[in-house]
């Protein structure tokens, strides 16, 4: 095959080095979902390891499927934030079994595939006006920020305010401090790999002072058995019950448009949309058969995209590397959050540049861009934040007599997110 003719990067001013550059930055970047993800599903009684494999061969899956099928520079892993979802709310809160909560999963990866195969995809996309895609864009931005600030120490949270500036002298945070000064000296002086330069300085850094901490992983070997028992584990003995399809219809909300918000914000080429969408619906409905939450469009793969990455390459590369880490799981569990979170601040605010593009002049195209911006990392949630933002639009279009200007579909979307907020305040 040739590579460079498959994955067209001549059309797409790239080139082999390129891609696969930006698919080792984007794996460093998410590799810490190999770790965090199984200890949060552990907490619903799921096997530790059995999710650890499950995690790594959806991954795969996902990359592989982006990569060959949309050649689209987007990672596809299990979803932060989707994943706490899955055990605290539908398993720990409504009651479902892990087993059931997986055949939601398969169920919601199936209406997502739906949407995602029909013309019902586009009718979606293009009834976001543009102000609200680019919000959608600064919004990730902030939340990728927010997290990498959160990951470094830089800040923490408090009882009284939430949020506080954290210890400065802590040696996570100055580790972090560190890298982001090294980092941002790379990246301004336009070197080839900075972010991936710089994890790998920062992670020297912090190993000679010994300011380096891995993610706590107390596993030491990995197991096929446990895995086999979350292999097609699902059991659809729940589906007459109203929790378990208020559990399917609210991951459904969640999965369909989380990934249609991130691939507007991350996607280089939105000619690529169509099929990128396609890929994260199979990758969603795949994760339920291996036994994992849905996964997600990583804002991560704003990493590799920084660093040229414009084709499937680099996601395959990523896809190739998340399968060889099956051997190397404890060398991830080193990696300092010290040394990730410069990137994803960087990353950060690259993205927020998006906001010269909404007229924030407009009140009625300003105010609901700005309540995705300030509610996606508010809320930790990226669905949540689009929600807000989506139910202002046209209630503040109808108030100034502006009905035209809302397209149909737009009310329909506004009208599932209050739906989905009335399922949550139950529940």
């Amino acid at each position: 095959m040739n590579v460079s003719k498959f994955f067209q990067l001549e059309k797409h001013s790239s080139s082999i080095k390129q891609e696969v550059l930006a698919g080792v930055t984007s794996f460093f970047t998410i590799a810490y979902i190999i770790i965090v993800n199984p200890l949060i599903l552990a907490d619903a009684g799921m096997p530790y390891y059995g999710v650890l494999l499950a995690t790594i061969l959806t991954s795969v899956a996902g990359c592989f499927f982006m990569g060959f099928y949309a050649n689209a520079p987007i990672i596809l892993t299990p979803g932060m934030g989707v994943n706490a979802f899955f055990t605290y709310t539908i398993i720990q809160g409504m009651g479902l079994s892990w087993k059931e909560a997986l055949a939601a999963v398969i169920i919601s990866g199936i209406l997502f595939l739906a949407v995602a195969s029909t013309r019902l995809k586009d009718v979606l996309s293009e009834s976001i006006p543009a102000s609200l895609k680019h919000s959608i864009t600064v919004g990730i931005g902030l939340f990728l920020a927010f997290i990498g600030l959160q990951k470094g120490g830089i800040i923490e949270a408090s009882p009284t305010t939430f949020v506080k500036l954290g210890h400065l002298g802590h040696p996570t945070t100055l580790l972090t401090i560190i890298g982001l000064v090294v980092t941002l000296f790379l990246f301004s002086r336009k070197v080839k790999g900075s972010f991936l330069i710089g994890i790998a300085l920062t992670c020297l850094i912090g190993y000679l002072t010994g300011w380096a901490h891995g993610t706590e992983d107390t596993h030491n070997k990995l197991e096929l058995a446990p895995f086999m028992e979350l292999f097609f584990g699902a059991d659809f003995k729940g589906i007459f019950s109203l929790p378990f399809w208020i559990a399917t219809f609210s991951l459904t909300m969640i999965v369909t448009f989380e990934n249609m918000g991130l691939l507007h914000g991350l996607l280089p080429d939105r000619e690529k949309f169509p099929k990128a969408f396609q890929a994260n619906a199979v990758a969603s409905l795949i994760s339920g058969i291996l036994g994992t939450s849905p996964t997600i469009s990583t804002v991560e793969s704003a990493a590799g995209i920084s660093e040229g990455g414009r084709t499937g390459l680099t996601s395959v590369v990523t896809g190739i590397l998340f399968l060889a880490s099956i051997a190397v799981t404890p060398f991830l569990s080193m990696i300092p959050d010290g040394a990730i979170a410069p990137v994803l601040i960087i990353i950060g605010g690259l993205m927020v540049q998006n906001i010269q593009h909404i007229p924030l002049s407009d009140f009625t195209e300003g105010f609901p861009a700005f309540l995705i911006i300030a509610l996606i990392p508010l809320t930790y949630s990226i669905v949540d934040g689009l929600a807000f933002g989506f139910i202002a639009y046209p209630v503040l279009k109808m108030a100034v007599g502006q009905r035209k200007q809302i397209p149909v579909p737009l009310y329909v979307i506004a009208l599932l997110f209050l739906i989905n907020f009335m399922f949550h305040s139950v529940i």
